[in-house]
């Protein structure tokens, strides 16, 4: 399946979920298809400007800083903005 074209695929796994899903996927799509920030993200412009010279330092910086190891886990940050456990 691995030509099907994506249209195709989405038809094809709705016909071969059960029953019991179809009200949950259904209320699944609609929400994608309504979801008006997702659709204006999807139809947004591709953003060309070039890069500044202060946009590449600061991506050098952001790589210094990972080869430095100067990094925080996704379970640290939770917590520090969460408060969570």
């Amino acid at each position: 399946m691995a030509t099907t074209t994506t249209p195709a695929l989405v038809h094809h796994l709705i016909d071969e979920l059960p029953d019991a899903l179809l009200e949950e996927a259904a209320r699944r799509l609609t929400d994608l298809r309504d979801d008006q920030f997702l659709r204006a993200f999807l139809e947004a412009p591709e953003d060309d400007e070039p890069l500044t010279a202060e946009d590449i330092a600061a991506i050098e910086d952001g790589k210094a800083e990972i080869a430095r190891g100067e990094v925080s886990d996704w379970e640290d940050v939770k917590r520090c903005i969460f408060g969570e456990p």
